[in-house]
């Protein structure tokens, strides 16, 4: 992202990664439950809440595809991810056995395959999608830059029909249709970032209209999914889109995420301590990711942090901002440590083989 970050899309990766809590927060700690098993207002409240954070996912590649699509492409960044996924993926389970929160008779043969080949068994299915794609970067940009405005139009159209506006439209479950956690779908982003880079929308470089764009979208994605809830008794096919708004690739996802990457593009952050702070704490978002959602954590943390204690209650609200804050700093910290130790050892190797290191 050139040598100096820029402020605006620094914040919005800490913004996303805010909204990633938040949504593994409401599921996965049994918040938000599916609108057949409960009808309470509370939750269609966190429901309300998961599709304004929803668009987080795809902002986070959106964003890298903005920036490589016209920036060099970088080795040394591929060994960087796994470096970084391996850590934590070995470290957090030989940590979990020695304090004893996990008993090493508990981890099995394929429970240490999976930390040991966390790429190629999707322990973490973004890290997966993403360092596919950026492997497929170089390739994907130089062929956005050769094309022309209607040849990219055109591309774009056809991938967002295959990965995006069928599966909103057909009230079926399409074989090909992963919801967006796969490389196909991050390949799709990466094609609709360059086309934002090269060409933009100009009827969202407006403020209030990006606002008006990502509210919308949000508000649409919770609206259609409970319209269906209350369809689903009397026809059958209303219930396939109860929940099939809150997918990555669904068209309201797509463009409740465009609309809230303008809203940042275009966001003027004066360079002062606080955009400083800002640029600082960014690159460290991946780093809580890994943390939180380590196999032997992501269901875990929920339990530590008592969130069965404010379901089906509206205290659920100051709970889950307290929590995101507090998973965001632990997770911060743990990585700038990681970091540090990088840099220690990579200046040990530098040392020892007299290398450069590697960019």
């Amino acid at each position: 992202m050139n040598r100096k970050r820029q402020a605006n899309f620094e914040l919005l990766r800490i913004v996303a990664m805010f909204m990633i809590i938040a949504l593994h927060y409401l599921v996965k700690g049994g918040i938000a439950v599916p609108f057949a098993e409960s009808d309470s207002s509370v939750n269609y409240a966190a429901w309300l809440i998961e599709a304004f954070c929803i668009v987080a996912v795809n902002c986070y590649i959106l964003i890298s595809g903005y920036f490589l699509v016209e920036s060099a492409w970088k080795p040394g960044r591929v060994v960087s991810l796994l470096c970084q996924v391996l850590f934590y993926a070995l470290l957090i389970p030989c940590v979990m056995i020695v304090t004893g929160m996990v008993a090493g008779s508990d981890m099995g043969i394929y429970d240490w395959i999976g930390c040991v080949l966390p790429i190629e068994t999707e322990h973490y299915w973004f890290a997966t999608s993403y360092l596919l794609l950026y492997l497929f970067a170089p390739f994907l940009a130089a062929g956005i830059r050769q094309m022309e405005k209607r040849q990219l139009q055109v591309v774009t159209a056809f991938l967002l029909f295959f990965f995006s506006v069928g599966k909103t439209i057909f009230p079926v479950k399409l074989v090909t249709d992963q919801y967006g956690y796969s490389f196909g779908w991050f390949l799709c982003l990466f094609v609709v970032a360059g086309y934002i880079r090269r060409y933009g929308f100009s009827w969202l470089d407006k403020q209030s209209h990006a606002a008006a764009g990502y509210i919308l979208s949000c508000l649409l994605i919770w609206g259609v999914s409970l319209g269906s809830h209350g369809l689903a008794g009397k026809v059958d096919a209303f219930s396939y889109y109860e929940n099939m708004p809150y997918t990555y690739n669904h068209l309201l996802c797509l463009t409740g995420a465009v609309s809230l990457f303008y809203l940042f593009k275009n966001m003027k952050i004066r360079e002062s301590e606080m955009s400083g702070i800002i640029c600082t704490l960014a690159p460290y978002t991946f780093g809580v990711y890994l943390l939180h959602e380590h196999v032997l954590v992501r269901y875990e943390w929920m339990k530590w942090l008592r969130i069965e204690r404010v379901a089906g209650s509206y205290r659920f609200v100051l709970h889950l901002i307290g929590v995101v804050l507090m998973v965001y700093a632990v997770g911060s910290a743990v990585d700038m440590a990681r970091d540090w130790l990088f840099q220690k050892a990579a200046l040990l190797f530098q040392r020892l083989t007299g290398r450069k290191k590697v960019s």
